[in-house]
């Protein structure tokens, strides 16, 4: 195989190479992502969300950033209103069922003798007149914000059964010339930290299962190695440095594992190796290039990226090792694997017509949903709940974050004022 047919095959490898070669350049910004929500839900919720009591002494306006996580889900329709309401205060739920409101949201922030904030927040059904939840969160002011999308996940699940994922965050890398940060940020893009810091490329950042650790790859050494780093102590350790490539970590579920694409024996081939770079083992054995591994969420599968048939398809192997079945029959290249939580969902990459975009195969059926408007996608990310996906494009001549409902209907873009963002993961639901 030639090296024009190999970077020609799979873009992760070609950055490799672009980067060992000093190819890759670009911008970053030190600012938070600005959200742009396109499309809404098939059925919307129609929900009141009174500003809350004394919320004016915290340093966010809880009952905002609320209503922003709601209406940024596409799934709610938020009913305007002006009323301030405390979770004391007497709701009259079919006053507000007459303005077309199916729940309202009521709420309070008080400041503790400790200087924490405590939010507190009921939920009720206009339509049934009774409530249907109600929190106490107390926090630290650095953590206000995760008190406000942990009201909005709860009201996500309770009016429509599936849990919510604003509380979650996100991962990302962001790049300027020769500096390249590792980005965590809250799921809206807000409340950014910079996880890592280099001078050379960093690339495939994986959340841990619990969402403590993220595994990437670094040039820092002149190659590509895998790394794990601890985002709580910031300590990090070796995973993969093997003679040639290490990349595309991808944990195992219970988060003991890493499988890894290396190329140490000549043609990139998967590998899994425990998170201390310890007991080393081979698992696909093809004459083509295997490469971009997950495990499936029972751990009893991993998908991945092979051009053992010609082209890149989809392939499925045991966790253990030994045959591999495709997957992916539509168009002739099929990259970046992703597998929903249920089993039930594949997300990849697909090129058809010279345009790289994001598809969606139902494994029960094998019907295929293309979600993606734009042209040059990549590193597509499920959301824990399974009902959103996380990807990177370019929207003028820049990397940008999209994000899309399973279903296409609702469409986000998260964008820097000036800057490159790439490589998103989308973390785990934090317990």
């Amino acid at each position: 195989m030639t090296h024009l047919s190999i970077t020609r095959m799979f873009p992760r490898l070609f950055a490799i190479m672009a980067v060992l070669a000093g190819l890759l350049a670009g911008n970053l910004a030190h600012a938070q992502l600005r959200v742009e929500i396109a499309g809404v839900g098939a059925n919307q919720i129609p929900i009141a969300i009174a500003a809350f009591g004394n919320e004016s002494i915290a340093p966010q306006q809880v009952s905002a950033i609320i209503k922003a996580d709601l209406q940024r889900s596409g799934y709610f329709r938020i009913i305007d209103t002006n009323a301030v309401l405390t979770e004391n205060s007497q709701v009259d739920l079919a006053d507000w069922k007459s303005r077309g409101a199916d729940a309202v949201v009521v709420g309070s922030v008080q400041k503790l003798a400790d200087g924490r904030f405590d939010v507190r927040y009921r939920l009720f059904d206009t339509v049934k007149a009774a409530q249907l939840s109600s929190l106490a969160l107390a926090a630290p002011s650095q953590f206000l914000r995760v008190s406000a999308h942990k009201v909005a996940d709860d009201i996500y699940e309770k009016l429509t059964g599936i849990p919510g994922i604003f509380a979650t965050r996100i991962a990302y890398v962001s790049r300027n010339g020769r500096e390249y940060h590792l980005e965590v940020a809250d799921s809206d893009g807000q409340g950014m930290q910079v996880a890592l810091r280099s001078n050379e490329p960093i690339i495939s950042p994986a959340w841990s299962p619990d969402g403590t650790k993220v595994a990437y790859v670094s040039f820092e050494n002149r190659k590509p190695v895998v790394y794990v780093q601890n985002l709580v102590t910031r300590q990090r350790s070796v995973a993969a440095n093997y003679k040639g490539s290490n990349s595309a970590p991808a944990w195992s579920p219970d988060g003991s594992k890493l499988a890894v694409a290396l190329s140490r024996g000549g043609l990139t081939q998967i590998y899994v190796v425990n998170t201390d770079g310890t007991g080393l083992r081979r698992l696909s054995n093809s004459s083509g290039i295997d490469t971009e591994p997950q495990f499936s969420a029972d751990g009893q599968s991993i998908y991945f990226t092979s051009d053992r048939s010609g082209g890149p398809q989809i392939y499925r192997m045991s966790a253990s090792g030994g045959d591999a079945r495709r997957v992916t029959f539509n168009g002739n290249y099929n990259i970046s694997p992703r597998i929903s939580s249920d089993g039930k969902s594949l997300a990849y990459i697909s090129r058809r017509d010279g345009k790289f975009q994001l598809y969606l195969l139902d494994l029960t059926n094998g019907q295929e949903q293309r979600l993606s408007d734009t042209v040059q996608d990549e590193s597509p990310s499920f959301a824990p709940n399974g009902k959103y996906l996380l990807y990177a494009t370019k929207s003028g001549g820049r990397g940008t974050l999209g994000v899309v409902s399973v279903d296409g209907r609702v469409k986000q873009t998260l964008t820097m004022q000036a800057g490159d963002i790439q490589e998103p993961t989308w973390g785990p639901f934090m317990k």
